[in-house]
């Protein structure tokens, strides 16, 4: 059981991981919506609102954690929402994709996506110590960063089998993946936060 210094040393590295997590995601949005606009793609949209989406989560988080625990908790439930912004962001670049029918540029897609990549992993072992310490805050926090990283590896295989066969598909496809790895992790970190309303 960690002693009260313990757990202020505890609560005051997750409040500095979480800042330096949020602006890692900001750089990166920028890069990545410059790019997702310019050669048309429905998943580095998707994954750039995502990284828009995790900065704010990360502040948030980074403001709620001094806040009481009960607070905590409907700010948790808050941030469920929040993880579904990129799937709802990403149901509209898939309509629009589907009309088109227009195959982005597949060596721009992957690249983007492998920077995408190694800024989320990054992201994710700098959450990975906390993510059962921090309640649904810490938890959202990190299953935003897993759930990215994740689909930016979806996000690079599409890069790479549109260079092999140009087409749309692969890039809708993984967009549609992105809409239901958000969807599940919003659905976890909403039950977590009920859990610590009712204690």
């Amino acid at each position: 059981m960690p002693t009260p210094n313990g757990v202020e040393r505890q609560h005051q590295a997750l409040r500095q991981t979480v800042l330096i997590v949020a602006l890692l995601n900001l750089a990166y949005f920028t890069l990545e919506a410059g790019v997702a606009v310019a050669i048309g793609s429905v998943s580095l949209w998707a994954d750039s609102i995502d990284f828009l989406e995790d900065t704010l989560l990360n502040l948030l988080v980074y403001g709620a954690l001094g806040w009481r625990r009960r607070v905590q908790a409907w700010v948790g439930m808050g941030l469920a929402g929040l993880l579904l912004l990129p799937a709802w962001a990403t149901l509209g670049s898939l309509w629009h994709k589907v009309q088109t029918r227009f195959p982005p540029q597949a060596v721009a897609l992957s690249l983007t996506g492998l920077g995408a990549l190694a800024v989320n992993w990054l992201c994710a072992l700098l959450l990975l110590r906390f993510r059962h310490q921090g309640g649904s805050l810490a938890l959202a926090a990190f299953f935003s960063a897993r759930n990215d990283a994740l689909a930016n590896l979806a996000i690079i295989l599409a890069g790479l089998i549109t260079a092999v066969h140009p087409s749309p598909w692969p890039d809708v496809l993984v967009g549609v993946g992105i809409f239901a790895i958000n969807a599940d992790a919003a659905w976890k970190v909403y039950r977590q936060a009920r859990a610590e309303q009712q204690t």
